[in-house]
């Protein structure tokens, strides 16, 4: 620079209420205070192409785009100063007034207007907000910027600089070559940033696939070596997938997810037309501890706007019950806020989520196709949070259905059946896929429900996932069957003839159910003859429309107010309790007999007791006898 240069300094006045728009940027807009950085570099990159692109036509700039294009980053522990430096296109004077001197008025938005056809899908500009800028006084108490435009007249250029409280002055100073130089006084508070290590991983998160080489130096160290680049300049995703090989794919994975593990499965793909956008997917081998309970994990599917970082694991492109998924996505026109850390809602964004939920299914069902140790991984791994997306996703619900996995009464390993291989083991014109819900495979392989399924030697689903209860709650068919419940009481056991009921043993059962509905008062709804218990002595039967004894304690846990309700109480008359019941006739006896008769069916399937201590006593009492 040459210091030579003289001018009268120029005071002017924001043209808005930058002092309030300043604090509501600072205090609102941006919620990270490293997102400085990336803005800044963003600009720089910006300089950086329009150089490139105006050279192009403008032969008063030819030859200026030749020297190496590069940004540097300047840090100043002692001065407490970050400097951002590029070679790029520069401002003049009156660029710097219109953008600089103007909130929300962006050159760069204006420059992409004049572009056309090729000339705007090829731009990679970054920058359409014209507040960018503005985040450094986030972490600034004074903001100097010094450029010169590369069609400028020997070394003139422009000083201009603020401390953001509504003024900014702006003066002439020299410039040795064409760029534009941003030095930010940094706050007291903020001048941990002071740190080379830590701006250089601020780059790589934020800035780390800009396409320009990004250095960070530190005043005053004395190296003969040049500087490092910091930043990777080739995004992996941007690249043809004809050459890339399967071990760098596995080495960007394990850098964009930390994972150790290689990932099961990848999808590379690049979509072009009027809206273009790249994804690079994975199907990772293992899952974090925290999967199953932590819904708002944040580490899924980063979103790129031109290849620089905007947020992670947006909501917008990656549906929660594939949260496990890791990966990118970049567009060149996803509309954002005003931030740039907000997606707005557009048919593209739609566009884009859906076919990332329909690449990311295809990866699982390619996985499934192949079976195997993988396959099994990833049902141990994945399998439960998969099942949220059969109440999330309506419209994949089919599809997300065939990928579950169940223990059932012919294969008890967890994740083993289909919903496809049970029905083709039920062969022709099964009435229904039935299952089971329940806390535990001890306690569903428990329940008197099954009995009569397994004399008639029908498979039923074994559900003892907390989500199944909701799963089965919204899968109500699958290829055109329905589910059911076995608990519902709608399957009877096959009955011999000579097993069958005379008509006056029929009468007497009616009767007996009769006096212990009676006996029971208020706690049961209807109390009848079980057709389907061979060696219980009782069971509650559900309402199939209604809310299972599982799901009203869930609910009840989860703090949910829930409405009293009267079960139903099926017993089997051929059982000795049941018979002893019918024998006494110590009234005392025989309520004791009928509580003891549906406790026992209420805790076998769950449920909970209002008098626990009366149960006690009551089978202490049978057992003393």
């Amino acid at each position: 620079m040459n210091d030579t240069t003289k001018s009268t300094a120029e005071t002017r006045a924001f043209d808005t209420e930058v002092d309030q728009l300043l604090k509501l940027m600072i205090n609102a807009l941006y919620s990270n205070r490293e997102i400085f950085l990336r803005e800044l570099v963003s600009n720089a990159s910006d300089a950086l192409d329009k150089l490139r692109f105006q050279a192009l036509t403008d032969s008063s700039l030819q030859g200026l785009d030749q020297d190496p294009a590069i940004i540097s980053i300047e840090i100043d522990a002692d001065a407490h100063t970050l400097v951002v430096t590029d070679n790029g296109i520069g401002m003049t004077r009156q660029d710097v007034i219109d953008n600089l001197g103007t909130i929300a008025r962006s050159g760069t938005a204006r420059f992409l207007e004049s572009l056309s056809g090729d000339q705007k899908t090829d731009a990679r500009l970054i920058g359409q907000f014209g507040v960018g800028f503005y985040s450094a006084f986030i972490v600034a108490d004074r903001v100097t910027v010094e450029t010169r435009h590369a069609g400028a007249a020997s070394d003139e250029a422009v000083r201009w600089f603020s401390d953001g409280k509504g003024e900014y002055t702006l003066e002439a100073t020299a410039m040795d070559a064409p760029g534009t130089r941003v030095e930010l006084q940094l706050g007291e508070q903020h001048r941990d940033l002071l740190d080379a290590d830590r701006i250089k991983r601020i780059v790589r998160h934020y800035s780390n696939h800009i396409s320009f080489p990004i250095r960070v130096v530190e005043a005053g160290s004395e190296s003969e070596q040049e500087p490092e680049v910091v930043n990777d300049t080739q995004a992996l995703w941007t690249r043809p997938k004809v050459e890339i090989g399967d071990e760098e794919y596995a080495e960007f994975y394990q850098g964009l997810s930390g994972d150790l593990q290689p990932p099961a499965k990848w999808a590379h793909h690049h979509v072009e037309g009027t809206q273009s956008y790249s994804m690079l997917l994975f199907l990772p081998g293992q899952a974090p501890f925290d999967l199953a309970w932590n819904r708002d994990d944040r580490r899924g599917v980063k979103l790129y706007i031109q290849r620089v970082f905007i947020m992670d694991a947006a909501e917008q492109l990656l549906p929660r019950y594939l949260r496990f998924i890791r990966g990118v996505v970049d567009s060149d026109d996803l509309p954002l806020n005003i931030s740039r850390e907000i997606l707005q809602d557009s048919p593209l964004l739609g566009k884009i989520r859906a076919a990332v939920v329909r690449r990311s299914l295809d990866m699982i069902e390619k996985l499934a196709d192949e079976g195997g140790e993988a396959w099994a991984t990833f049902q141990r791994e994945f399998g439960n949070v998969l099942k949220e997306g059969i109440i999330e996703d309506l419209d994949n619900r089919e599809r997300i259905a065939k990928l579950l996995r169940f223990a059932s009464t012919v294969d008890r390993a967890p994740h083993s059946v289909s919903l496809t291989a049970y029905l083709e083991r039920a062969g022709e014109q099964p009435d229904a896929i039935w299952y089971l819900t329940g806390d535990s495979m001890d306690q569903v392989l428990a329940s008197p429900h099954l009995e009569a399924f397994s004399k008639a030697g029908v498979e039923v689903l074994l559900l003892t996932d907390p989500i199944d209860v909701w799963l089965v709650n919204h899968l109500f068919e699958f290829d055109g069957k329905p589910l059911k419940s076995a608990a519902s009481g709608e399957f009877e056991a096959p009955a011999d003839d000579d097993e069958a009921p005379t008509e006056e043993q029929q009468q007497e059962r009616d009767a007996l159910c009769g006096t212990i509905k009676k006996l029971l008062g208020d706690r049961v709804g209807n109390v009848r003859p079980s057709k389907r218990l061979t060696e219980s002595a009782s069971c509650i039967a559900e309402d199939a429309s209604g809310m299972t004894l599982q799901m009203r304690r869930m609910l009840k846990q989860a703090g949910q107010d829930v409405p009293d309700f009267k079960p139903d109480l099926e017993i089997n008359a051929e059982h000795a309790l049941v018979n002893r019941l019918a024998e006494t006739r110590d009234e005392s006896r025989r309520a004791e007999l009928a509580h003891l008769l549906l406790d026992q069916a209420l805790l076998i399937d769950g449920g909970e007791l209002a008098d626990p201590a009366g149960f006690v006593k009551r089978v202490n009492k049978l057992l003393a006898e």
